[in-house]
């Protein structure tokens, strides 16, 4: 059976749920080869071949965590050149669209960003696209080489397939622009022990009707409850409420939960776009005419300030 390469999202060497969405897509058109560079590749297999990965390729260089970027796509195109594969699999994050655009060009084939869905085709991969501002929905294939496509996470379920595994060693040779950009230091992100907010199942977001940093911890409180991450609208961003690194929406993160809470939002098509391909959207407005409520499936017209309460506390009570 033909392979499909899937670049591997990891921490540390811990496998993040984006890549075994990866894995459970790239079932469908072939067998999964898992290309997994950093430390922990050994240790990683495991977790890789539980949802159908056939074959992991590693590397440890200490050049994938010394300089950015370059060195990632030299491997993926050595990755590419022993395997052959009918399509590459990155996620669909600011780093990965970077390496899959440089690798498309150097390969001199077509890509497809944001995916939200992937499908075996007569004449290749066929994607499914949420495009202009997820106003339409469109399904398109590469027609010029090898797919190089980046697919949005909470695209798929993860679906364990056990397979039995290789772990292979990748020989890779570093170009000369590799080193061009070194990482001079990192500072480790606070946790706040919620979910990361693209990656997250479920996401609760305050916007312009939270009226203040302080009302957040309502948002927050609700978040916990479910455990789920907190986001943001641009006016409640822009107004200093909460974090830019939080913000929903066209210039900022985008989210396909299976459930996406706006509370307090209007619904502009700013903000939709960031979250419209949800699963199911719950909107909380006093303004019944607000436009969140045309792409809602659930509605409640009232004051935030009445109903996350009492949503938090229904939740709390039948958790516990």
């Amino acid at each position: 059976m033909a392979e499909v390469l899937v670049h591997v999202d990891h921490v540390g060497g811990a496998v993040r749920r984006p890549t075994l969405e990866l894995l459970t897509l790239a079932r469908r058109i072939g067998d999964p080869v898992a290309v997994h560079l950093g430390p922990g590749g050994a240790e990683a297999a495991q977790t890789l071949a539980e949802y159908g990965a056939v074959k992991v390729l590693t590397n440890e260089a200490a050049e994938f965590a010394d300089y950015l970027v370059v060195p990632k796509v030299d491997a993926l195109q050595a990755a590419y050149d022993a395997v052959s594969p009918v399509a590459v699999l990155v996620p669909s994050s600011v780093e990965g669209k970077e390496i899959a655009a440089r690798l498309a060009v150097r390969i001199g084939s077509g890509i497809v960003t944001d995916a939200v869905d992937l499908e075996d085709g007569d004449d290749g991969p066929v994607t499914t696209q949420s495009v202009f501002a997820a106003a339409f929905t469109t399904r398109s294939r590469v027609c010029r080489g090898t797919p190089v496509i980046t697919v949005k996470p909470n695209s798929a379920a993860p679906e364990a397939a056990p397979a039995a595994v290789a772990v292979e060693e990748l020989a890779v040779t570093f170009s000369e622009a590799a080193t061009g950009t070194k990482v001079t230091a990192r500072s480790p992100r606070q946790s706040s022990g919620r979910p990361e907010l693209t990656e997250a199942a479920m996401v609760v977001s305050g916007g312009r009707g939270v009226n203040g940093a302080d009302n957040f911890s309502l948002i927050e409180a609700l978040a916990d409850s479910l455990g789920a991450a907190v986001g943001a609208s641009r006016a409640a961003v822009d107004a200093g409420w909460y974090p830019h690194t939080n913000q929903v929406g066209q210039t900022g993160k985008q989210v396909s939960p299976q459930l996406y809470i706006a509370a307090g939002i209007s619904g502009a098509i700013q903000h939709r776009a960031g979250m419209q391909t949800s699963k199911t959207i719950v909107a909380i407005n006093n303004d019944e005419e607000a436009p969140i409520f045309e792409l809602a499936d659930y509605g409640v017209v009232g004051d935030l300030f009445d109903v996350v309460p009492a949503l938090t506390e229904e939740v709390t009570t039948r958790k516990s």
